[in-house]
């Protein structure tokens, strides 16, 4: 089915010089809507601009809202590049499950977004580090009040072209343990990117950073021991040779990332496990010299070097306070397959 395109008349500058991150959007975005006994109809791209939402509308008040974040690549050869697109897509049909909201058609989705990038294809930019972020996302548009699911909802996609999600790149930041909040709990909607779970993180996110802290490394909601994610990343850990990262659980987020850094882990031999791990093995690990990398992986920043980490029993640094060589060969490797400069070897990629 053709995609209905209408084409802006008035396109916008594209922004010269250093990106930031999310600060820009591209001209046109891609619209799909849902009504209870109809499915998904109205299937158009058109140019990027403000929605129009009634105040009763019932993503303000009971959160059906959620997310997924994804890049596009401008490859050697000026080719566009995304990285395993339909991983996303799945996920974010698991949050919708859990959300009560409506499955996606994963092929349908991808077809937009490929259509989307195409019309927009100037805005994927050149530089080194740089790429199109791509953040779909799904809303409850019924306009009533009343705890219940909405039976309509909106599906769109916009773009930004972005550089490094940290203002200074690849060097390492600084971790906290969070005491007193709670990310997720058992049964929750940890493991899914409703946007609940990322407002519920920016009071002790902006506490933090107040004091001088980069990311906070989250705890069960339970026993308060055991580390399941850092920021809005997954947290890895390199003890004594083993690289070990905590099982998913229900109450962390299977990012696609994560999955990637695993797999290639895994195929070039190192020794990588997934399972619980406590604050306490990471403290002593640093006691005793065993705790020698820590990183988290993400779609914004692929993978983040941790250097110093605060923790209840003190502050410590990790390998000196540089990226190590783990997490050196991880982020050499996952953006060489995503820019092309590394033969994929996995069929992560897709070239539009």
């Amino acid at each position: 089915m053709q995609i209905q395109t209408i084409r802006t008349q008035t396109p916008k500058t594209k922004p010269m010089g250093e990106l930031g991150f999310g600060k820009y959007f591209t001209d046109h975005m891609y619209m799909l809507e849902y009504r209870e006994g109809a499915g998904w109809v109205n299937e158009c791209i058109r140019p990027y601009a403000s929605l129009m939402l009634d105040p009763a509308t019932m993503v303000f008040h009971y959160c059906q809202a959620l997310f997924e974040g994804m890049k596009a690549y401008r490859g050697a050869s000026g080719e566009i590049r995304l990285f395993r697109p339909r991983d996303n897509f799945a996920r974010l049909n698991e949050s919708a499950d859990r959300m009560g909201m409506p499955q996606i058609d994963v092929e349908r989705a991808l077809n937009g977004l490929v259509e989307l990038i195409r019309i927009d294809n100037a805005w994927v930019p050149y530089a080194e580090g740089t790429s199109l972020y791509i953040r779909p996302t799904m809303i409850a548009t019924d306009c009533a009040l009343g705890v219940r699911a909405s039976e309509s909802y909106l599906f769109y996609i916009i773009l930004s072209p972005v550089g490094s999600y940290y203002k200074n790149g690849l060097k390492p930041i600084k971790l906290a343990v969070e005491q007193k909040y709670t990310r997720a709990s058992v049964g929750g909607t940890g493991f899914t990117k409703c946007g609940g779970n990322y407002g519920a993180s920016i009071k002790p996110a902006a506490e933090a950073y107040k004091a001088g802290i980069d990311q906070l490394l989250w705890l069960d909601s339970v026993e308060r021991k055991y580390i399941e994610e850092v920021g809005s990343m997954n947290i890895f850990f390199v003890l004594d040779g083993e690289v070990v990262t905590p099982a998913l659980s229900g109450t962390i987020l299977p990012g696609v990332t994560r999955r990637s850094a695993v797999a290639l882990l895994k195929d070039n031999g190192y020794n990588i496990t997934e399972r619980k791990v406590s604050i306490d093995e990471i403290v002593k690990g640093a006691e005793n010299g065993k705790l020698t990398e820590v990183f988290g992986t993400g779609t914004a920043a692929v993978i983040s070097p941790v250097g110093q980490m605060k923790t209840e029993a003190g502050e410590f640094t990790i390998n000196g306070g540089e990226m190590g060589p783990v997490s050196k060969f991880l982020y050499d490797t996952l953006t060489g397959i995503q820019w092309g400069r590394v033969e994929d070897k996995y069929g992560w990629t897709m070239i539009i």
